[in-house]
């Protein structure tokens, strides 16, 4: 027919979580840029669900690269970027029972000797965190330097700095069909179309069905579920000072959240991409594993939820071009770790959208485009 041409963008990125709000953020300084949310608001589904912690102790070695590298960004956003620091002090334990102090060996072991994190007997744990049961744990390793981050003020602050740069959010535009087209792709959306010469798919737990619409292999992306509740803390106790607590086998953790604390059983059960719920075995569960280690009795439930955090096979992000799909780019499978990583991984996912190298400061910690990238070995590609 006779119709308009559709709008046309340099790039198109799907999925306005922190992943494709943080390197859309990045890009728009340099290139016309579209992102796409199919939901009414951005960050709905595990970006708004996150608990998240600022730890450079967690995770794969290129997890915990990234994570260091973010640290000076956390630290120092930029003019404008939020009102108030996106860190706070909260410092970790990692808890052991007796039939658990192998574990926690292996783990001071693996942090080896430049680690700040050091080994504290029980009572030294509960004076971090004082509802620890005397007859519970074994030992503990503590970490001072974890921070808990306004995941939020984050989020924000990066879809601010898209719109300043000229980037372009729409909401409700949900990709239904992806074409190769002359000047690189067509993205068919639930209402009208657009263009664009590169797609980056930063579509959380959907980005294999995204992959899949574009012709890509699969990257064998599996979403599991974590449940988290807030309960209230005990009369006369005041979280604000405590340390997080986690167990040393990631069996539950406890964390203090404005003034009542949240609790998970940390659990990780496989689930198709979906608006996650809590089930009530796993609530259940996190309250059974809580109450045996704290001195606490939940009374009842004031807010429960779930949300998806999306893995490969070895657990790192899939940052790059698909080797297969010219102009088509993954940034996927940041796991538990996308927030806390979120400005190194954004930074480099930019650059190699942009066919430049990983940021030298990034580099220096060991991260490289090839141990990220969608052809390495060990994905099904």
């Amino acid at each position: 027919g006779d119709e308009m041409a559709a709008e046309h963008y340099d790039i198109a990125v799907i999925g306005a979580g922190i992943a494709g709000a943080g390197v859309a953020a990045e890009l728009a300084p340099h290139a016309r840029v579209a992102l796409l949310e199919r939901e009414s608001a951005p960050g709905y589904h595990t970006t708004g669900r996150s608990a998240a912690l600022f730890t450079k102790t967690y995770g794969p070695a290129v997890i915990r690269a990234l994570s260091r590298a973010s640290e000076a960004f956390f630290d120092a956003p930029g003019e404008g970027f939020a009102d108030h620091p996106l860190l706070t002090p909260r410092g970790t334990v990692l808890c052991a029972r007796a039939d658990q102090i192998a574990r926690l060996e292996a783990e001071l072991a693996e942090l080896g000797p430049a680690s700040r994190i050091r080994r504290i007997d029980a009572a030294e744990a509960r004076q971090l965190c004082p509802l620890l049961r005397a007859d519970y744990l074994a030992a503990a390793l503590r970490d001072d330097e974890s921070r808990d981050i306004d995941v939020d003020a984050l989020h924000r602050g990066f879809l601010r700095r898209l719109a300043a740069a000229g980037g372009a959010t729409r909401l409700r535009a949900e990709v239904v069909a992806l074409e190769p087209d002359p000047v690189g792709w067509r993205l068919a959306l639930r209402e009208g179309e657009i263009t664009a010469g590169v797609v980056v798919n930063a579509a959380g737990a959907w980005a294999d069905e995204i992959g899949a619409m574009a012709g890509a292999a699969r990257i064998g992306l599996q979403p599991k579920r974590r449940t988290a509740a807030i309960v209230a803390a005990p009369d006369g106790v005041d979280p604000a000072r405590m340390h997080m607590v986690v167990d040393i086998a990631e069996e539950f953790y406890l964390k203090p959240e404005a003034g009542k604390l949240l609790i998970s059983p940390a659990d990780e059960t496989p689930s198709p991409p979906c608006d996650a719920q809590p089930e009530e075995i796993d609530v259940a569960i996190a309250v059974d594993r809580i109450e045996c280690a704290f001195d606490l009795t939940v009374r009842r439930i004031e807010h429960k939820w779930a949300g998806l955090r999306s893995f490969v096979a070895d657990k790192c992000p899939v940052v790059g071009f698909d080797p297969q799909r010219a102009g088509f780019f993954w940034l996927a499978g940041q796991g538990g770790y996308g927030i806390q990583t979120a400005p190194a991984l954004s930074r480099t996912a930019a650059a190699l959208v942009r066919g430049a190298r990983v940021p030298s400061d990034i580099a220096d910690q060991g991260v490289s485009a090839e141990a990220l990238g969608p052809a390495r070995p060990g994905l099904p590609a």
